[in-house]
């Protein structure tokens, strides 16, 4: 089948595949649009189950990325790649040099940062080879501590803002006692869960990797459910903070809590899943509207001028951002996810 064909294309600008079989790298570059400015987004590592996952994924992740810059108020456009792999076995500092030339190959349309995989110190590896990568260095944090490059706490704190947002509208009342089930204890999940603990949530967590389990167990007396279990919880919210496609047709109809909202990217299987949400009373938050802190760091690292106010006062702005598509899909009775898609559209499209 050709990538025309495929049911994710949507109008890509640009996807490239290389392979370095000495480097054991095998890749996907996608670039979605570019008329906001340079494609941004992360490069995820994953042991995808062939190339034809690889490409559905990294198709989908570019897309969001378009409309999450939109909506974040950026001057950027969506991309995104993938390396196919188990990143705690296969990965290699020459497969992250080979990345690096991969990246540069681009000639700057697309700049690449972290994802799912891929740590600090491996961008500063593919940085030796490429001076498209983001997130190697930093001179902001949003909380003005020292910034290390890593977007994984703005991402966060973006949702946390985001969520507390989703919970004043969808449900009334302040995070205090809410409950929370959160899907995923990786870099992001495990500080979203502090930002939630420290305003009084009750919190259940659930992942497939112990360490970030045992260790919010630990700190914020989270109760460790177990991965089936997470998505069907009595609880206040769930926040999915893994894989995409959480929501779907065998989850959705054991989902009990009032709010989604959560880090990962693609929550929705399919975007007829807003529509069914939203006929069963349940208030989607858009995930590439509540986990653009990451791209809003990275892009103001890369400012020639900023601060750590100014971060944190932009991230802040995800919160009323929500707000804005929850009171219009009131209004308009259409899904959380149409509205948000609908507003990103008119930003980008507006620029072509």
């Amino acid at each position: 089948m050709s990538v025309f064909d495929h049911s994710e294309f949507d109008n890509h600008e640009h996807v490239a595949f290389y392979h370095d079989e000495k480097a054991g790298l095998s890749a996907i570059i996608a670039v979605h649009n570019t008329n906001l400015g340079p494609a941004l987004g992360g490069c995820r590592m994953w042991p995808y189950v062939n190339s034809s996952e690889a490409l559905t994924d990294v198709l989908r992740l570019s897309k969001g990325m378009t409309y999450k810059a939109a909506l974040a108020n950026l001057e950027l456009g969506g991309g995104k790649s993938v390396i196919i792999g188990d990143p705690r076995k296969a990965k290699t500092p020459e497969m992250m040099k080979a990345m690096g030339r991969f990246v540069d190959s681009l000639g700057g349309k697309y700049f690449t940062a972290e994802d799912s995989g891929i740590a600090v110190t491996d961008l500063q590896t593919m940085a030796e080879e490429s001076d498209y990568i983001a997130g190697v260095s930093a001179k902001y944090h949003y909380a003005g501590e020292v910034p290390n490059g890593n977007p994984a706490p703005s991402t966060a704190y973006g949702v946390y803002v985001g969520l507390k947002a989703s919970v004043e509208f969808g449900l009334k009342r302040s995070l205090d006692g809410v409950s929370v089930a959160i899907q995923g204890m990786g870099h992001v999940g495990y500080r979203l869960a502090k930002h939630l603990h420290e305003q009084g949530a009750k919190l259940y967590i659930a992942d497939i990797f112990p360490e970030g389990i045992e260790k919010a167990q630990k700190e914020f007396g989270a109760t460790v459910v177990a991965p089936e279990d997470i998505l069907s919880l009595d609880v206040d919210v769930l926040a999915p903070c893994a894989l995409g496609a959480a929501i779907n047709d065998q989850t959705l109809p054991d989902i009990k809590a009032k709010v989604i909202a959560g880090a990962a990217n693609n929550q929705l299987a399919r975007e007829e899943m807003g529509e069914l949400l939203s006929k069963r009373g349940i208030l989607y938050a858009p995930d590439y509207v509540i986990n653009a802190g990451g791209v809003i760091d990275i892009f103001h690292q890369r400012m020639a001028s900023s601060s750590n106010e100014a971060l944190r006062a932009h991230i802040e702005q995800i919160g009323d951002t929500l707000k804005e598509i929850y009171e219009r899909a009131e209004k308009e009775n259409k899904a959380t996810n149409r509205v948000a898609n609908v507003i990103a559209e008119e930003r980008f499209s507006n620029k072509a």
